[in-house]
């Protein structure tokens, strides 16, 4: 390995762990979703410096240098001393690490310690690929196998007597010239579908709209890490759920009042229309401040008991705190599924409990 090479991959190691040990803060502050772009992502990092011995000129002063007496304290007069003017120190410098989207997943995945995802049900797509498991005599010379040519070469100059080892000079002619070949090999493609259902009504504002977006985007970071496709689409409801796109889900706010299983028999419905259980891997992400029309949690438990949890690999409800609603859709579901294995709560008071919320939502391996 070339020294550039070493250089480059502890440099990556450094921001690694880096990232890792303010992950909190990153996760927390969403600042990562306005710089997400394709498949990199662009995280602000204080400038790494290795530490390094820096040496004083003599006679400078310094410990043990000079006169002075017990409590006297060490430096230069004036340090630290407020009214001098401005400084002349240089200040703190932000450097804006680029990072894959499955690099980000990966150190989402180690530091939360999230178990692998084991897809269930039969593949979406068989997909075939070309794989170079193979030699032939012909093929173009983009594909020739250097090494087993020389090989081939050598042996046939040692075997008719030609080779010098004075003057080790290999000549590969034509029947000397070895190829790779590929295989068509069939790959199962696992894909997942992602719901994201969000309450709109006036109880929700855009201070809750943000908590769901940072949320969303580090699971859909980690969903894509385990699936070769995801696809995701988007509900939102107040007392009437609709589909909509992704800017229309994050920027609408309602006034009117809230029926949760709108919602569910909207999602129930495009699982039965577009997204088969048995080839596709499902998840259901709702969030609301709890705040639903009493009549109407009976119906939802009924939906979520029937339809959505047998579908489903996991459904995740999300209570953001708000000082609107009243939370007590939480406490329904509490009581109404004690142990479901494919049911995940959480309750999300600030952007501080985002963190805890996506550890408790993909903790569960499904």
């Amino acid at each position: 390995m070339r020294k550039i090479d070493r250089d480059a991959n502890r440099f990556k190691q450094i921001v690694r762990g880096k990232i890792k040990s303010d992950l909190r803060k990153y996760i927390t502050h969403g600042e990562m979703i306005g710089k997400s772009g394709g498949e990199f992502v662009s995280i602000p990092l204080p400038q790494i410096e290795l530490p390094e011995f820096r040496y004083g000129s003599k006679n400078r002063g310094g410990v043990g240098q000079g006169p002075g007496d017990v409590g006297t304290p060490i430096g230069r007069s004036g340090d630290g001393e407020p009214g001098q003017g401005a400084g002349e120190a240089p200040g703190q410098h932000i450097l804006e690490v680029e990072l894959t989207m499955d690099d980000l997943a990966q150190i989402l995945g180690e530091e939360l310690a999230l178990p692998r995802i084991e897809p269930k049900g039969r593949a979406n797509i068989i997909e075939e690929k070309d794989k170079y498991t193979g030699i032939r005599q012909t093929g173009p010379e983009s594909l020739r196998h250097f090494k087993r040519t020389y090989k081939k070469a050598l042996k046939r100059q040692i075997a008719s007597n030609t080779y010098d080892p004075r003057d080790p000079l290999v000549i590969p002619i034509r029947e000397d010239k070895l190829y790779r070949s590929w295989n068509p090999i069939s790959m199962p493609q696992f894909n997942a579908v992602v719901l994201y259902l969000m309450d709109v009504s006036g109880s929700m504002t855009d201070d809750q709209k943000e908590i769901v977006r940072t949320e969303a985007f580090w699971i859909d970071a980690w969903l894509k890490s385990q699936y070769d496709g995801v696809t995701t689409r988007y509900i939102i409801h107040d007392a009437v759920a609709r589909e909509v796109d992704e800017h229309t889900f994050y920027h609408t706010r309602e006034s009117g009042g809230t029926r949760i299983s709108s919602a569910y028999a909207l999602a129930n419905k495009i699982i039965e229309e577009s997204h088969s259980p048995l080839d596709w891997n499902i998840y259901i992400l709702h969030f609301s401040d709890g705040d639903n029309w009493g009549e109407d949690n009976r119906q939802c438990i009924g939906l979520l008991r029937d339809q959505l949890l047998p579908r489903c690999n996991l459904f995740c409800y999300g209570q953001v705190e708000s000082p609107y609603g009243s939370g007590e859709f939480y406490r329904e579901l509490e009581e109404a599924f004690d142990e479901a294995p494919n049911l995940a709560l959480s309750e999300i008071r600030n952007k501080e409990g985002i963190y805890d919320s996506i550890k408790e939502f993909l903790g569960r391996g499904r």
